[in-house]
């Protein structure tokens, strides 16, 4: 199963799979995260192909989701370099990260190492996860940016904290779970990009699950 927002890349991978992979089916695809839920459930597929960036949001979400299948395996295929965005997404559970940049021979290597039940990461995240999961207070030390951190009111925490929390929920969602207005929560985000030095809700989630803004408290 494929997933990923940009339909030229999600043709691209279909015709890739079904010229130079003749053992495999692409059993279905999805642009966004909740279709890409719906349809797991629907198709039960082996492996599942997932973009990290859909849209602007940020598809670590729903892997949870896509796990409730036992038989299903997430590999996730990426444009960024962002390596503490790469290893959470390791921790929440995906089997593997290919990045958009290999030749076509390794990201079908990669789906069937997967497939196999191994693991498709390099040296260096294999060590940054196990060592996460050796000792994840580690991670906790002095942070260098809690200065912009600081600027943010308790409401601005607030969203910060839910959309590290669920970074693939669309701003209506957001809104109705906050009990304000999608134009209200817009402002919210203008101001929350200026004082953290973001552009868009991605480099936002990054930021806030980086800097554990996920942990405040309402």
């Amino acid at each position: 199963m494929l997933v990923d927002d940009h339909k030229t890349l999600l043709w691209g991978l279909g015709r890739l799979i079904d010229t130079e992979a003749a053992h495999m089916i692409v059993v279905g695809t999805a642009r966004d995260c909740a279709s890409a839920v719906e349809l797991a459930a629907e198709v039960s597929p082996d492996v599942v192909l997932l973009d990290i960036d859909l849209g602007g949001a940020c598809s670590l979400d729903i892997v949870p989701a896509l796990l409730a299948d036992q038989r299903a395996k997430v590999l996730v295929l990426s444009g960024t370099r962002d390596r503490e965005l790469l290893d959470k997404a390791v921790l929440s559970g995906v089997r593997g990260v290919v990045s958009k940049d290999e030749p076509a021979e390794t990201v079908i290597k990669a789906i069937e190492k997967v497939h196999e039940g191994e693991l498709w990461l390099d040296r260096a995240m294999m060590g940054r996860v196990f060592e996460a999961m050796r000792n994840p207070q580690a991670a906790r030390r002095q942070d260098p940016e809690l200065e912009k951190i600081a600027q943010l009111t308790a409401k601005e925490k607030k969203i910060c904290s839910m959309i590290a929390a669920g970074g693939g929920a669309v701003n209506k969602a957001l809104a109705q779970q906050l009990f304000i207005s999608e134009h209200t929560l817009r402002n919210h985000l203008t101001a929350i990009y200026h004082k953290l030095g973001v552009s868009n809700r991605l480099d936002l989630y990054v930021f806030a699950t980086r800097h554990r803004l996920d942990q405040h408290e309402a």
